[in-house]
């Protein structure tokens, strides 16, 4: 019985991190996203570590595959099983601390392909680490399936496999898409609240000073206030989170004006997006200016998208010669539709047609 639940585990544990770390490298940029939400505030507060976002993502992401791949063929097992034993540590004493605090809604485990509460990411590691104990206690019955040349030989395959992967999604695009962005979907569809759709369920406290003392009074204790009270503040606390559609806080603002609605109806409209025009790669940037020419000589409707400022938008039409309109949106949405910066999105009336990073603008089906 012993070697049963210890195979199991083995083959459970491997299997679980082989496809958690494809998936996510798949989109090692939208993980390092991730990761930078718990580096930043209100979470652990170490801002110095988010410039190193994407190498640790990277990192993870690859040993998640690799041990998981050692595990499974029984090479080095000490080391394979003590490595995942502290990764899981790692991980369970992170979803349980955002889960606990309430500070991050989805711990990106399987990235955008299967969303899950911060609750049942936590539920999720201490099964892993359960089933990661079982096998550490039983090492000896982790046996190598093959001879150690051909267990070398599988190592460094899948080693070399993952690093290729990665360097094609970075310079390329996730190879399959999970957003709710993908090629085929309709953003106005996407951004519907279907009809009897439940809706969130939010405890308001109000704050009043009285007697120079602030005190916190409910809904229902309003009308009967204390004279001289002076309001202070409002907290709102969500007890049941509502239906989110997914597309949300997508806006083409211009000018204190949202022109989505009328934007979103053109049957040629192409976006260059770039979440953050003081990092966007040079090199990409220099290659808009005559895509825009292309495209509105074939019809199209030429848009830049960005959260950037009105200024840092006008000094990167100075220095790439742009002429094509900025319209700003949440940096969020928009690195929800795509991962380079810039990237290139073809819509008609709001279908999303193709999406292509800046590298293979000439893949474009103008």
């Amino acid at each position: 019985m012993k070697n049963i639940i210890t195979q199991f585990s083995r083959i459970f544990v491997g299997i679980l991190f082989i496809i958690s770390g494809l998936i996510k490298l798949n989109d090692p940029i939208g993980f390092s996203y991730k990761l930078a939400e718990y580096f930043g505030e209100p979470v652990f507060n170490i801002p110095f570590l988010v410039p190193a976002a994407l190498s640790l993502a990277l990192f993870l992401v690859i040993a998640e595959v690799i041990l998981g791949v050692m595990l499974l063929i029984g090479y080095k097992s000490t080391f394979t099983i003590w490595s995942l034993l502290l990764m899981i540590v790692f991980f369970t004493f992170l979803t349980f601390y955002s889960a606990y605090f309430d500070v991050v809604k989805d711990c990106g485990c399987f990235g955008d392909a299967l969303k899950l509460t911060p609750w049942e990411s936590f539920t999720k590691d201490v099964v892993l680490l359960v089933l990661i104990v079982i096998l550490f206690l039983n090492k000896k019955l982790i046996q190598p399936l093959f001879e150690k040349s051909v267990q070398n030989v599988i190592t460094y395959a899948s080693i070399v496999l993952c690093m290729f992967m990665a360097v094609w999604v970075l310079n390329h695009l996730p190879i399959i898409d999970f957003r709710p962005f993908k090629v085929g979907n309709n953003i106005q569809k996407g951004m519907e609240i279907p009809e009897g759709a439940p809706k969130s369920v939010v405890a308001m406290t109000f704050i009043y000073k009285v007697n120079g003392v602030d005190t916190e009074f409910s809904e229902d204790d309003l009308m009967n206030l204390p004279d001289g009270a002076e309001f202070v503040d409002r907290k709102d606390k969500v007890i049941t989170e509502g239906y989110i559609p997914p597309i949300h806080d997508f806006t083409m603002m211009k000018d204190d004006s949202d022109y989505k609605d009328e934007l979103l109806l053109e049957p040629k409209l192409l976006m260059i997006i770039s979440y953050d025009l003081t990092i966007a790669e040079v090199g990409g940037m220099e290659k808009m200016e005559k895509l825009n020419q292309d495209a509105k000589a074939k019809g199209y409707k030429v848009i830049g998208m960005t959260n950037s400022s009105l200024d840092e938008i006008q000094k990167a039409q100075k220095k790439y010669g742009l002429t094509f309109d900025y319209y700003t949106c949440d940096a969020i949405a928009l690195k929800t539709i795509e991962r380079a910066n810039p990237s290139i999105v073809i819509l008609d009336k709001g279908t999303i047609k193709q999406k292509v990073h800046h590298n293979d603008i000439e893949d474009l089906n103008l």
